[in-house]
């Protein structure tokens, strides 16, 4: 399958999978940021890396981003 097509995919399961949990409006500002980066982080690693590596540490470094955005988010 074309790597592009395979990102397209995972990015649709992904926000398949965030909108369909009924546990997201008991999340904090913070932890849906935290989700949301993480999410993003791993489309985007997957993308530039390639790989399960990738994928993985772009969703590490995204929800460590989302975590301190959405920290932020709650200061104000």
């Amino acid at each position: 399958m074309h790597r592009t097509l395979k990102t397209v995919l995972l990015a649709a399961a992904l926000g398949a999978a965030g909108a369909g949990c009924s546990t997201w409006d008991s999340l904090s500002t913070r932890e849906r940021a935290t989700v949301g980066g993480a999410a993003a982080g791993g489309v985007v690693g997957n993308v530039i890396g390639g790989g399960a590596l990738g994928t993985v540490g772009g969703a590490a470094v995204g929800g460590v981003i989302g975590n301190q955005v959405g920290k932020e988010r709650e200061r104000r």
